[in-house]
């Protein structure tokens, strides 16, 4: 019988998924990789923790609004995704890591990347003391012409 290697044995199913969690220290329990999965793969995006649950719903996983909360955090927490605080009561997570900016729609609260380079911040304050900048997030606010 002919071993079987990693060319020709398909993948098993989450194992990109279970890879990423382990890669930054995360156990893959059953709900992450559910809501991994269901962010992941695809394309990047930004998702609110309200429509990541519904999204979960609609594919018959079994999980409650707070633990996709606390699964959202632990995700940015780790550096898998980036939080984009939009006022005081409303947050999305990107999947997108890299440098960039966004747009944020008023209307439809939608959130669109503007690319790093397309803005140039000037100047910036000094830290306070014992501290650095570690980044710095733009979101330019447009409402459509009426």
């Amino acid at each position: 019988m002919a071993l079987m290697n990693s060319e020709t044995n398909p993948k098993r199913p989450f194992s990109d998924v279970i890879e990423r969690l382990r890669s930054v220290g995360l156990r893959p329990t059953r709900q992450r990789l559910a809501l991994a999965k269901l962010l992941f793969e695809g394309v990047d995006r930004h998702i609110t923790a309200e429509k990541l649950h519904i999204e979960a719903q609609e594919a018959s996983i079994r999980v409650s609004l707070a633990t996709v909360y606390n699964t959202l955090h632990q995700f940015t927490d780790v550096g898998l995704l980036r939080e984009i605080a939009v006022d005081s009561s409303r947050s999305y997570f990107d999947t997108n890591n890299s440098d960039h900016h966004h747009f944020f729609f008023e209307e439809s609260g939608d959130l669109a990347d503007i690319e790093d380079d397309q803005i140039d911040v000037a100047r910036l304050p000094e830290p306070p003391a014992g501290t650095h900048i570690e980044r710095v997030d733009v979101v330019i606010r447009v409402i459509e012409d009426k």
